[in-house]
């Protein structure tokens, strides 16, 4: 049951390849935090480390979530690799759900969540395009997004310059 009903939510999610990036991603998180509050049983479940660490909707869900941040990147704005600013989303909006329901309704702090969203966000992504010392990281974090459409390029060399892109950007 629980993983029907993230089954469902994650179907309804889907990553506009027009648009602001992140709005998008603001939108998601959101989104996230909304199915959470409104899902507490199934959220508790599929959160749980014993239970949901296989599930296919959890997996599809992240999909979504790595699309996200990868529009982001591309923009250059981000200044982490695209692994870390996923796995810090993703923590970041699992706690501050759990948090939420440790709480009685009446008195959760709803701008709980956008406070967690917002000191995510300042250690993931700079102001505009990144043209200072962090350039080259943000720069690489940025092409790194492209390397897997680069036409030119073998399987072997794409895995290289993924690898070499994912060591300059600190992954």
């Amino acid at each position: 049951m629980a993983e029907h009903a993230l089954a469902t939510y994650v179907s309804g999610k889907t990553v506009a390849e027009e648009g602001d990036p992140m709005a998008a991603l603001k939108a998601g998180w959101d989104t996230h935090i909304g199915f959470g509050l409104a899902n507490a049983a199934v959220f508790g479940r599929l959160t749980d480390p014993a239970r949901g660490a296989d599930s296919p909707a959890a997996a599809a869900g992240l999909e979504v979530l790595r699309a996200r941040v990868r529009r982001v990147a591309a923009t250059g704005r981000l200044c982490v690799s695209e692994r870390r600013a996923v796995e810090l989303i993703h923590a970041a909006g699992t706690g501050a759900v759990l948090t939420l329901l440790a709480m009685a309704p009446e008195n959760r702090d709803l701008g709980l969540a956008d406070a967690m969203y917002d000191a995510v966000l300042q250690s993931i992504v700079t102001d505009a395009p990144v043209r200072t010392a962090d350039g080259p990281v943000a720069a690489a974090v940025a092409f790194r997004t492209v390397v897997p459409d680069l036409p030119m390029l073998t399987d072997t060399e794409r895995a290289l310059m993924a690898e070499w892109l994912d060591r300059a950007a600190g992954a």
